[in-house]
């Protein structure tokens, strides 16, 4: 069974060029280069959900 899956996204020209230039510059695919780029998105997300739990936690509680 295979792990992993191939996709088709649509990029503006200069951010394919950006995303190229960058993949090369640090040595690494595109694929792997979008990996890490959904990776860190994916994370950040994460923490900003904790962060506003945190806010709304801290406002119920009225601390600042």
């Amino acid at each position: 069974m295979r792990t992993v899956k191939s996709v088709s996204i649509t990029l503006p020209c200069s951010m394919l060029a950006d995303a190229e230039r960058l993949a090369k510059l640090e040595g690494r695919t595109k694929s792997e280069f979008f990996r890490e780029a959904l990776r860190r998105y994916v994370e950040q997300r994460e923490w900003a959900a904790i962060d506003a739990f945190g806010r709304r936690q801290a406002k119920a509680k009225k601390v600042s």
